[in-house]
Protein backbone atom coordinates (compact mmCIF):
# COMPACT_ATOMS: atom_id res chain seq x y z
CA UNK A 1 0.00 0.00 0.00
CA UNK A 2 1.66 3.22 -1.20
CA UNK A 3 -1.34 5.57 -0.89
CA UNK A 4 -4.92 5.66 0.40
CA UNK A 5 -6.92 6.97 -2.53
CA UNK A 6 -10.15 4.92 -2.42
CA UNK A 7 -11.48 1.71 -0.88
CA UNK A 8 -11.43 0.04 -4.30
CA UNK A 9 -7.61 0.05 -4.15
CA UNK A 10 -7.37 -1.86 -0.87
CA UNK A 11 -7.34 -5.63 -0.43
CA UNK A 12 -9.19 -7.30 2.43
CA UNK A 13 -5.82 -8.05 4.04
CA UNK A 14 -4.77 -4.39 3.86
CA UNK A 15 -8.07 -3.27 5.39
CA UNK A 16 -7.76 -5.75 8.25
CA UNK A 17 -4.12 -4.74 8.87
CA UNK A 18 -5.17 -1.09 9.18
CA UNK A 19 -8.04 -1.99 11.53
CA UNK A 20 -5.81 -4.16 13.72
CA UNK A 21 -3.22 -1.40 14.00
CA UNK A 22 -5.96 1.15 14.72
CA UNK A 23 -7.20 -1.04 17.60
CA UNK A 24 -3.64 -1.26 18.95
CA UNK A 25 -3.03 2.49 18.72
CA UNK A 26 -6.37 3.21 20.41
CA UNK A 27 -5.45 0.85 23.26
CA UNK A 28 -2.04 2.46 23.64
CA UNK A 29 -3.50 5.98 23.70
CA UNK A 30 -6.11 5.03 26.32
CA UNK A 31 -3.40 3.46 28.51
CA UNK A 32 -0.83 6.24 28.13
CA UNK A 33 1.61 4.12 26.11
CA UNK A 34 3.75 6.34 23.84
CA UNK A 35 3.60 5.49 20.12
CA UNK A 36 5.69 8.13 18.38
CA UNK A 37 6.06 6.15 15.15
CA UNK A 38 6.23 9.30 13.02
CA UNK A 39 8.76 11.31 15.05
CA UNK A 40 10.37 13.88 12.79
CA UNK A 41 7.85 13.32 9.98
CA UNK A 42 5.66 16.05 8.49
CA UNK A 43 2.18 15.80 6.97
CA UNK A 44 0.82 18.49 4.66
CA UNK A 45 -2.96 18.80 4.93
CA UNK A 46 -4.57 20.44 1.88
CA UNK A 47 -8.15 21.61 2.41
CA UNK A 48 -10.26 22.69 -0.54
CA UNK A 49 -13.36 21.69 1.43
CA UNK A 50 -14.09 22.85 4.97
CA UNK A 51 -13.76 20.32 7.77
CA UNK A 52 -14.24 19.67 11.47
CA UNK A 53 -13.46 15.99 12.07
CA UNK A 54 -10.92 15.58 9.27
CA UNK A 55 -8.72 18.49 10.27
CA UNK A 56 -8.85 17.94 14.03
CA UNK A 57 -8.34 14.17 13.84
CA UNK A 58 -5.41 14.32 11.41
CA UNK A 59 -3.75 17.21 13.21
CA UNK A 60 -4.16 15.60 16.63
CA UNK A 61 -3.15 12.21 15.29
CA UNK A 62 0.11 13.51 13.83
CA UNK A 63 0.97 15.18 17.16
CA UNK A 64 0.28 11.95 19.04
CA UNK A 65 2.49 10.03 16.61
CA UNK A 66 5.33 12.49 17.18
CA UNK A 67 5.04 14.19 13.80
CA UNK A 68 4.26 17.68 12.57
CA UNK A 69 0.98 18.52 10.80
CA UNK A 70 0.91 21.50 8.44
CA UNK A 71 -2.48 22.98 7.55
CA UNK A 72 -2.59 24.15 3.93
CA UNK A 73 -5.69 26.01 2.83
CA UNK A 74 -6.25 26.12 -0.92
CA UNK A 75 -6.47 29.90 -0.50
CA UNK A 76 -2.86 29.87 0.70
CA UNK A 77 -1.47 27.62 -2.03
CA UNK A 78 -0.62 28.32 -5.64
CA UNK A 79 -2.87 25.34 -6.50
CA UNK A 80 -5.74 27.68 -5.63
CA UNK A 81 -4.44 30.17 -8.21
CA UNK A 82 -4.12 27.76 -11.10
CA UNK A 83 -0.84 25.92 -10.52
CA UNK A 84 -1.21 22.39 -11.96
CA UNK A 85 -1.66 19.65 -9.37
CA UNK A 86 1.30 17.77 -10.81
CA UNK A 87 3.62 20.72 -10.13
CA UNK A 88 2.32 21.14 -6.59
CA UNK A 89 2.83 17.40 -6.02
CA UNK A 90 6.45 17.49 -7.15
CA UNK A 91 7.28 20.53 -5.04
CA UNK A 92 5.59 19.33 -1.84
CA UNK A 93 7.24 15.92 -2.22
CA UNK A 94 10.57 17.65 -1.57
CA UNK A 95 9.36 19.22 1.69
CA UNK A 96 6.94 16.74 3.26
CA UNK A 97 6.69 13.05 4.18
CA UNK A 98 3.02 12.74 3.27
CA UNK A 99 -0.01 14.69 2.04
CA UNK A 100 -3.64 14.46 3.09
CA UNK A 101 -6.04 16.24 0.75
CA UNK A 102 -9.74 17.01 1.17
CA UNK A 103 -11.13 18.19 -2.14
CA UNK A 104 -13.86 17.82 -4.76
CA UNK A 105 -12.48 15.82 -7.69
CA UNK A 106 -11.04 12.34 -7.26
CA UNK A 107 -8.70 13.11 -10.17
CA UNK A 108 -6.84 15.66 -8.03
CA UNK A 109 -6.02 12.98 -5.48
CA UNK A 110 -5.00 10.51 -8.17
CA UNK A 111 -2.79 13.15 -9.86
CA UNK A 112 -1.02 13.96 -6.60
CA UNK A 113 -0.24 10.25 -6.22
CA UNK A 114 0.92 9.92 -9.82
CA UNK A 115 3.27 12.89 -9.88
CA UNK A 116 4.41 13.06 -6.25
CA UNK A 117 6.99 10.87 -4.51
CA UNK A 118 5.31 10.67 -1.10
CA UNK A 119 2.19 8.93 0.27
CA UNK A 120 -1.14 10.59 -0.53
CA UNK A 121 -4.18 10.17 1.72
CA UNK A 122 -7.68 10.96 0.48
CA UNK A 123 -9.34 12.92 3.29
CA UNK A 124 -12.53 13.15 1.17
CA UNK A 125 -13.55 13.65 -2.44
CA UNK A 126 -16.94 13.67 -4.10
CA UNK A 127 -16.24 10.05 -5.13
CA UNK A 128 -14.74 8.48 -2.03
CA UNK A 129 -14.30 8.83 1.73
CA UNK A 130 -11.98 5.97 2.67
CA UNK A 131 -10.82 7.40 6.01
CA UNK A 132 -14.39 7.62 7.26
CA UNK A 133 -15.24 4.11 6.13
CA UNK A 134 -12.16 2.61 7.78
CA UNK A 135 -13.36 4.26 11.01
CA UNK A 136 -16.84 2.88 10.37
CA UNK A 137 -15.51 -0.66 9.89
CA UNK A 138 -13.42 -0.27 13.03
CA UNK A 139 -16.54 0.75 14.96
CA UNK A 140 -18.66 -2.10 13.61
CA UNK A 141 -16.06 -4.68 14.62
CA UNK A 142 -15.66 -2.99 18.01
CA UNK A 143 -19.38 -3.29 18.78
CA UNK A 144 -20.13 -6.58 17.03
CA UNK A 145 -16.88 -8.49 17.60
CA UNK A 146 -16.36 -9.48 13.96
CA UNK A 147 -17.84 -8.98 10.49
CA UNK A 148 -18.93 -12.59 10.14
CA UNK A 149 -22.61 -12.98 9.30
CA UNK A 150 -23.38 -9.26 9.51
CA UNK A 151 -25.63 -7.31 7.19
CA UNK A 152 -24.87 -3.63 6.67
CA UNK A 153 -27.59 -1.39 5.25
CA UNK A 154 -27.04 2.09 3.81
CA UNK A 155 -30.01 4.40 3.23
CA UNK A 156 -29.79 7.72 1.37
CA UNK A 157 -27.76 9.37 -1.35
CA UNK A 158 -25.46 7.25 -3.51
CA UNK A 159 -22.60 9.60 -2.65
CA UNK A 160 -18.97 9.21 -1.58
CA UNK A 161 -20.06 7.47 1.63
CA UNK A 162 -22.25 4.98 -0.22
CA UNK A 163 -19.44 4.32 -2.71
CA UNK A 164 -16.90 3.61 0.01
CA UNK A 165 -19.20 1.73 2.40
CA UNK A 166 -20.39 -0.68 -0.28
CA UNK A 167 -16.83 -1.53 -1.30
CA UNK A 168 -15.47 -1.71 2.25
CA UNK A 169 -18.39 -3.74 3.57
CA UNK A 170 -18.19 -6.31 0.79
CA UNK A 171 -14.41 -6.61 1.01
CA UNK A 172 -14.51 -7.54 4.71
CA UNK A 173 -17.23 -10.12 4.10
CA UNK A 174 -20.45 -8.43 5.19
CA UNK A 175 -23.71 -8.61 3.28
CA UNK A 176 -24.49 -5.11 2.03
CA UNK A 177 -27.82 -3.57 1.05
CA UNK A 178 -28.38 -0.04 -0.17
CA UNK A 179 -31.54 2.01 -0.68
CA UNK A 180 -31.22 5.08 -2.90
CA UNK A 181 -33.58 6.83 -5.31
CA UNK A 182 -33.14 5.70 -8.90
CA UNK A 183 -31.49 8.97 -9.96
CA UNK A 184 -29.09 9.01 -7.00
CA UNK A 185 -27.38 5.65 -7.37
CA UNK A 186 -23.74 5.03 -6.36
CA UNK A 187 -21.02 5.52 -8.97
CA UNK A 188 -21.01 3.08 -11.89
CA UNK A 189 -17.48 1.96 -10.97
CA UNK A 190 -18.80 0.89 -7.57
CA UNK A 191 -21.87 -0.81 -9.03
CA UNK A 192 -19.63 -2.75 -11.41
CA UNK A 193 -17.49 -3.86 -8.47
CA UNK A 194 -20.47 -4.87 -6.33
CA UNK A 195 -22.69 -6.56 -8.92
CA UNK A 196 -20.87 -9.96 -8.88
CA UNK A 197 -21.35 -10.26 -5.10
CA UNK A 198 -24.34 -12.42 -4.22
CA UNK A 199 -24.55 -10.73 -0.80
CA UNK A 200 -25.14 -7.26 -2.31
CA UNK A 201 -28.39 -5.74 -3.45
CA UNK A 202 -29.66 -2.25 -4.16
CA UNK A 203 -33.23 -1.07 -4.13
CA UNK A 204 -35.46 2.02 -4.15
CA UNK A 205 -37.20 0.77 -0.99
CA UNK A 206 -35.55 1.60 2.38
CA UNK A 207 -37.78 -0.91 4.15
CA UNK A 208 -36.64 -3.74 1.91
CA UNK A 209 -32.98 -2.77 2.43
CA UNK A 210 -33.31 -2.50 6.22
CA UNK A 211 -34.86 -5.94 6.75
CA UNK A 212 -32.72 -8.01 9.14
CA UNK A 213 -29.88 -5.46 9.11
CA UNK A 214 -27.26 -5.52 11.87
CA UNK A 215 -25.86 -2.10 10.99
CA UNK A 216 -27.80 0.87 9.59
CA UNK A 217 -25.94 3.84 8.13
CA UNK A 218 -27.03 7.09 6.53
CA UNK A 219 -25.64 10.46 5.47
CA UNK A 220 -26.97 13.93 4.69
CA UNK A 221 -29.17 14.31 1.61
CA UNK A 222 -27.19 17.30 0.26
CA UNK A 223 -23.42 17.10 0.67
CA UNK A 224 -20.98 20.00 0.67
CA UNK A 225 -21.16 21.76 -2.68
CA UNK A 226 -24.75 20.61 -3.30
CA UNK A 227 -26.46 23.30 -1.24
CA UNK A 228 -28.18 24.66 -4.34
CA UNK A 229 -29.91 21.30 -4.81
CA UNK A 230 -31.15 21.08 -1.21
CA UNK A 231 -34.86 21.62 -1.91
CA UNK A 232 -34.88 19.26 -4.89
CA UNK A 233 -33.08 16.64 -2.83
CA UNK A 234 -35.51 16.95 0.08
CA UNK A 235 -38.29 15.92 -2.29
CA UNK A 236 -36.27 13.10 -3.87
CA UNK A 237 -35.20 11.64 -0.51
CA UNK A 238 -38.52 11.88 1.29
CA UNK A 239 -38.93 8.52 3.03
CA UNK A 240 -35.21 7.73 2.99
CA UNK A 241 -34.91 8.25 6.73
CA UNK A 242 -33.71 6.05 9.58
CA UNK A 243 -36.62 6.17 12.01
CA UNK A 244 -38.55 3.85 14.34
CA UNK A 245 -40.33 2.19 11.42
CA UNK A 246 -37.01 1.32 9.77
CA UNK A 247 -35.45 0.22 13.06
CA UNK A 248 -38.34 -2.20 13.64
CA UNK A 249 -37.36 -4.06 10.46
CA UNK A 250 -33.71 -4.44 11.47
CA UNK A 251 -32.39 -6.85 14.06
CA UNK A 252 -33.27 -5.92 17.62
CA UNK A 253 -29.65 -5.17 18.52
CA UNK A 254 -28.89 -3.29 15.30
CA UNK A 255 -26.43 -0.42 15.58
CA UNK A 256 -26.78 2.93 13.81
CA UNK A 257 -23.98 5.08 12.45
CA UNK A 258 -23.68 8.48 10.79
CA UNK A 259 -20.49 10.15 9.52
CA UNK A 260 -21.75 13.58 10.75
CA UNK A 261 -22.79 16.32 10.60
CA UNK A 262 -26.35 15.02 10.92
CA UNK A 263 -29.45 16.89 9.79
CA UNK A 264 -31.90 15.57 12.35
CA UNK A 265 -35.44 14.93 11.13
CA UNK A 266 -34.15 14.64 7.57
CA UNK A 267 -32.02 11.52 7.04
CA UNK A 268 -32.38 10.42 10.69
CA UNK A 269 -34.80 11.27 13.49
CA UNK A 270 -33.54 12.89 16.68
CA UNK A 271 -34.97 9.96 18.64
CA UNK A 272 -33.00 7.30 16.75
CA UNK A 273 -29.89 9.49 16.72
CA UNK A 274 -29.90 9.91 20.50
CA UNK A 275 -30.70 6.25 21.13
CA UNK A 276 -27.59 5.35 19.14
CA UNK A 277 -25.36 8.28 20.09
CA UNK A 278 -22.88 5.87 21.72
CA UNK A 279 -22.11 4.20 18.39
CA UNK A 280 -22.18 7.45 16.41
CA UNK A 281 -19.70 9.30 18.60
CA UNK A 282 -17.44 6.27 19.01
CA UNK A 283 -17.44 6.21 15.20
CA UNK A 284 -16.39 9.88 15.21
CA UNK A 285 -13.58 9.18 17.68
CA UNK A 286 -12.39 6.24 15.62
CA UNK A 287 -11.54 8.61 12.76
CA UNK A 288 -8.53 9.55 14.90
CA UNK A 289 -7.37 5.98 15.46
CA UNK A 290 -8.03 4.68 11.94
CA UNK A 291 -6.23 7.63 10.34
CA UNK A 292 -3.27 7.24 12.69
CA UNK A 293 -3.02 3.63 11.54
CA UNK A 294 -3.11 4.73 7.88
CA UNK A 295 -0.37 7.32 8.49
CA UNK A 296 1.83 4.80 10.28
CA UNK A 297 1.34 2.23 7.51
CA UNK A 298 2.21 4.78 4.81
CA UNK A 299 4.75 7.07 6.44
CA UNK A 300 6.79 5.10 8.99
CA UNK A 301 10.15 3.60 8.13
Amino acid sequence: MKHLLKMLDLTEEEIMDILNLADQLKYELKHGIPHTHLKGKSLGMIFQKASTRTRVSFETGMHQLGGYPLFLSSADLQIGRGEPVQDTARVLSRYLDGIMIRTFEQKEVEDLAEYGDIPIINGLTDFAHPCQVLADLMTIREFKGSFDGLKMCYIGDGNNMANSLIVGGLKVGMAVSAATPENYRPAQEVMDFASPYKNFFITNDPKEAAKDADVLITDVWASMGQEGEAEERRKAFKGYQINDEIMALAHKDAMVMHCLPAHREEEITSKVFEEHAKEIFEEAENRLHAQKAVMVKLMSN
